[in-house]
């Protein structure tokens, strides 16, 4: 049986099956839990020309530090580890992330790392801590995310590959850019334009409606930064409080008339698109046993995760092979989640995942995703997190999935419980 046979048997056989241990199993309460005490993010604003355009990404995340201390209420000395996930920096990121750790308060004996899982760094960021947790290494971290895709966005972000790479086929197509990719599969797998601006519309009209309502309030920490005017070039001090990203009176008609992208017969564009952002988010987690002992307030629970790999050419149908493995490892199925926080990084992959696995549209994204609001590369997993326990909450519901493709050819997924 080749891999993506076994991909396709393996999703019917756990949609067909039902659950292992169920909703109720997963809700209980144990000292050994992985839980969240404080889950924030800043505002996502536009690269180039939005509330962060002039703010380093370091300084995103000593912000966002900040703020989750402040939150929370933890004692900086107690945090061991701190894992940043990031795609685009120079270095990794890895010095300018341990100073911003020192600015934001946290002590010399605070670790710091970065890591790079593309568009899932953050999330593999927070994995990366609740597994840190979960073996015994360190006892309270911080998974964060971040991005500054003003100031390192770009051609140079992909390398030249090696001979070596180029003459491997599968290699070669590591490097195809992600529009491109994503065009590609929307032809291979008949997802309509249609279809994608519908998707589209719908996620700026939820991200609208949730923004008026209040309802980012919660899961933002307001900074202040530097800001230059670009008509006057006045330098400024502004407070970025909210995504700017979001756009009103945006309807499949409207975004039908955007000329495609990537091709003169294309279906993708800059409407159907996840926005190229700035932005900043970190997950404080602990064992259910020291929240206790430090009187942290529990917001939720991290159960497991899944990593899955598929053909770089098809990186879009990532979340299609990494959730039901994550539920699979949860013990639940599908109808015993409530959100879906799925990546929008092109309507057609979000489309064809939610289509193919046969979710509900009112369970995904609810308060809209990265089409309405941005997509900061490495930002993003740890984002999703806030978004959704705050939105668990809010409604007084308890499973959630975050999940999303990952360039190269990968999809990540991870079943949260809100409390």
């Amino acid at each position: 049986m080749s891999s993506a046979q076994q991909r396709l048997s393996q999703v019917s056989s756990h949609f067909g099956s039902g659950s292992q241990k169920g909703a109720a199993a997963l809700t209980q309460k144990n000292p050994d839990d992985i839980v969240v005490t404080c889950a924030l993010r800043t505002a996502l604003t536009k690269g180039g020309k939005g509330g962060f355009k002039d703010t380093a990404a370091a300084d995103l995340l000593t912000g966002v530090f900040k703020a989750v201390i402040q939150k929370s209420g933890i004692d900086p000395k107690y945090v061991e580890d701190v894992a940043v996930g990031s795609v685009l920096p120079p270095g990794g990121g890895a010095t300018e992330f341990r100073a911003a750790a020192l600015v934001a308060g946290f002590p010399e004996t605070t670790a710091v790392k970065a890591l790079n899982r593309q568009c899932s760094s953050g999330l593999q960021a927070v994995v990366d801590v609740a597994n840190a947790i979960k073996s015994g290494m360190i006892e309270v971290g911080i998974g964060a995310g971040v991005e500054s895709m003003t100031s390192q966005y770009g051609p140079g972000a992909v390398t030249e590959f090696s001979e070596l790479l180029e003459n491997h086929p599968e290699s070669a197509n590591c490097k195809v850019p992600m529009g491109v990719l994503s065009e590609n599969m929307a032809k291979d797998r008949g997802i309509s334009r249609a279809s994608q601006d519908a998707f589209a519309a719908s996620s700026y009209q939820k991200a609208v409606k949730a923004q008026k309502a209040g309802l980012f309030n919660e899961e933002i920490a307001p900074l202040e930064v530097k800001w230059t005017d670009p008509k006057t070039g006045e330098e400024k001090t502004i407070t970025v409080k909210a995504d700017d990203g979001i756009r009103e009176g945006m309807t499949a008609e409207s975004l039908g008339k955007i000329r495609p992208a990537f091709a003169k017969d294309g279906s993708i564009h800059a409407g159907n698109a996840s926005q190229i952002s700035d932005g900043a988010a970190a997950v404080l987690l602990m064992k259910r046993s020291t929240a206790e002992r430090l009187g942290q307030k529990i917001i939720g629970k991290y159960v497991t995760a899944s990593i899955v790999g598929v053909k770089p050419l098809l990186m879009g149908i990532g979340p299609w092979a990494a959730i039901p493995v994550a539920l699979e490892k949860a013990g639940i199925n599908k109808d015993e989640v409530d959100i879906f926080e799925i990546n929008e990084a092109f309507a057609s992959q979000c489309v064809w995942c939610v289509n193919e696995l046969g979710l509900p549209a009112e369970k995904i994204n609810p308060k809209g995703g990265a089409i309405a609001f941005g997509h900061p590369l490495g930002c993003t997993g740890a984002r999703q997190v806030s978004t959704l326990l705050t939105e668990l909450k809010r409604t007084d519901k308890k499973i959630g999935v975050t999940s999303m493709c990952v360039g190269t050819g990968m999809g990540m997924a991870a079943v949260w419980v809100a409390e």
